[in-house]
């Protein structure tokens, strides 16, 4: 398929050749290629050598039924639309039929209207999708800074703040959440700072309380027992360069006091030394931590605090920026079939519904983990539900993502038509835009959605 000429192909298999014809008469529009057959076999043959966006199948056929199609063509790839179309409706099949993954399911007689509604929608959103991973493929490019990836908002301004500060700063404080990407910003500021040193890393929550001292300015020989030799600290290797303290709100007070000294004084003395020595060293702290309740709970020194503070970088949960949740997934679908490799390449609508609708709690990190569990995962070129883990399959905390639920089966509409997916998705986005009187900041808290995300939606749906 080409980059520049998007196209969309269908399948349409059905033993009835009044049909076969009526259905690809009705879809037929430029930008469309349609391939036909009456048998499901030629018909699967069809599926495999064009991979289509999408396939409508008839239910009931000889030697192979339309949920029989249904079952190889998600083997086959399940990023396809499948279409089941029968005279023979009853709400089990249906409901079996979302179940296994169907985008829609017509009840014969269909009418030209609605056959060119509710398939020129799956046109149009495969069309859509073509176009934006067009548009992700340039927007990674631009929307990677240092090794960090953002477009929304908050994230740009993060990024600003790195550049604006990274020339000068002597002391910074980064916070966020685990998993935001503190170490990531801490790199950046060190690599923008140009400083001809190292780079140097202490988690402050993985040392030994009685340690922290010899770990940061060293210690010489005989100082305590056990201490066979000199031993240059950390901030010796960082000299000329920068030393990253993660998770600061674990530091010890008494060892707070003396890292105070140094940032004011750039000198440091070796545990049991009498000499002290001058630094120039660069420090980054980071912490998930609220300090100021730490202070307040006498943890944390008021006054070391202010030092780092005077440069403060904070970092947004995932779950405030979403509209950066496409890239990151992008991004790390990316890493991990080449570390992998495998020739993943995306995931299926439903599986990226999931994505949005989940609450991150971990943040970056752990989308991260899900996208490598899932490329793990994947038998071919998309990941699926079934390849991402568990936690996610079955969070049901937005009822956005789900096309039918474990309850009751789906809602019809007036024709006795089973409302797809993009029904429901429409019904809920009305109820609450209106439950919202129309606050679109509102109706995306409600959702569990970026503002973003639900400007496309809405844009989608005509609601806009």
């Amino acid at each position: 398929m080409s980059q520049a000429n998007s196209s969309v192909s269908i399948v349409i298999i059905d033993d009835n050749p009044r049909s076969l014809e009526f259905v690809s008469a009705a879809l037929a529009r430029d930008g469309v290629d349609i391939f036909s057959a009456a048998d499901p076999e030629e018909g699967l043959d069809l599926v495999y050598s064009h991979r289509p966006q999408i396939v409508m199948t008839d239910l009931v056929m000889p030697n192979m039924s339309g949920l029989d199609v249904l079952d190889r063509v998600m083997e086959f790839d399940p990023a396809i639309d499948v279409i089941l179309m029968t005279a023979h409706y009853t709400t089990e099949t249906a409901v079996e039929a979302i179940r296994k993954g169907a985008a829609d399911y017509l009840n014969k007689p269909i009418s030209l209207a609605l056959i060119r509604e509710r398939v020129g929608r799956l046109i149009d959103n495969a069309l859509q999708r073509q176009r934006i991973l067009r548009v992700d493929n340039d927007l990674m490019q631009a929307a990677q800074f240092e090794g960090i990836v953002g477009r929304s908002p908050q994230m740009w301004e993060v990024f600003s703040k790195i550049r604006r500060i990274a020339p000068h700063y002597r002391s910074a404080l980064i916070t966020g959440e685990t998993g935001t990407g503190k170490d990531l910003v801490a790199q950046a500021l060190h690599k923008m700072s140009k400083v001809p040193g190292k780079y140097v890393v202490l988690n402050c929550s993985a040392v030994v309380e009685t340690l922290f001292e010899s770990e940061l300015f060293g210690h010489v020989r005989g100082a305590f027992t056990g201490a066979d030799r000199d031993k240059p600290g950390l901030f010796e290797h960082a000299n000329g360069g920068t030393l990253f303290l993660d998770e600061i709100g674990d530091m010890p007070l008494a060892t707070q006091a003396k890292l105070l000294r140094v940032l004011q004084n750039q000198e440091i003395q070796r545990v049991g030394s009498l000499t002290a020595q001058k630094i120039d060293v660069r420090v980054v702290a980071a912490t998930n931590k609220d300090l100021r309740k730490a202070i307040a709970a006498h943890q944390f020194r008021e006054d070391l605090f202010y030092r780092l503070s005077m440069v403060e970088i904070g970092i947004p949960p995932l779950r405030e920026r979403m509209e950066d949740l496409s890239l990151l997934t992008k991004h790390f679908v990316e890493k991990f079939a080449r570390q992998y490799s495998k020739p993943v390449t995306g995931l299926t609508q439903r599986a990226q519904i999931l994505l949005n609708r989940y609450l991150w709690p971990g943040n970056v990190r752990e989308l991260e983990n899900v996208v490598g569990h899932a490329c793990m995962m994947a038998m071919g070129e998309v990941i699926d539900v079934g390849d991402l883990p568990p936690t996610l399959q079955h969070a049901h905390e937005n009822p956005i993502s789900a096309p039918v639920s474990t309850g009751p089966a789906p809602s019809a509409n007036g024709d006795g038509n089973v409302l797809s997916f993009e029904d429901h998705e429409k019904q809920l986005l009305t109820q609450v835009l209106a439950q919202t009187s129309g606050n679109q900041s509102k109706a995306a808290r409600q959702l569990r959605i970026g503002r973003d995300a639900l400007r496309y939606k809405m844009k989608k749906y005509g609601l806009l």
